[in-house]
């Protein structure tokens, strides 16, 4: 009996980030082949325009899943925002039929900041993705 054949390579996948904000959402892009997040944007959280903003950029990146940040408390506990963000995520999934995975986001926007990032909600965005795609094989 000969051995099964390897498995092929798992093919490569962008993503599009948020850090979600209640009044902006920073966005990023990356992928699997060079694991480097780039930020891309800031948009305003506010209303319909925020969904036709984040859904001109799906269409511009094409990206295969989407990532959001959800905050916890430092002890790991959930507030205001943890389910403010999880919703989000649920609405960007109903809305774009993609994929949604979430990460912590605990200090992204602290690190942003030591980093002189100008758009300092792209930047966290960023950051939310390179920890997801640490997380991937």
């Amino acid at each position: 009996m000969s051995a099964p054949a390897p498995s092929p390579r798992t093919a490569h996948q962008s993503f599009l980030a948020f850090d979600f904000g209640t009044k902006r959402v920073g966005v990023a892009s990356g992928n699997t082949l060079t694991r480097m997040p780039q930020p891309l944007r800031t948009v305003a959280a506010e209303g319909a325009a925020r969904f036709d903003a984040i859904g001109k950029l799906i269409a511009e990146w094409a990206p295969d899943a989407l990532v959001v940040g959800v905050p916890y408390h430092p002890d790991g506990a959930a507030h205001d925002n943890t389910e403010r963000a999880r919703r989000f995520g649920r609405q960007l999934h109903g809305r774009f039929h993609l994929p949604v995975h979430e990460v912590d986001e605990r200090y992204t926007t602290t690190e942003a900041h030591s980093l002189g990032s100008a758009d300092v909600d792209a930047a966290s965005a960023a950051i939310i993705l390179e920890q997801f795609l640490r997380t991937i094989p």
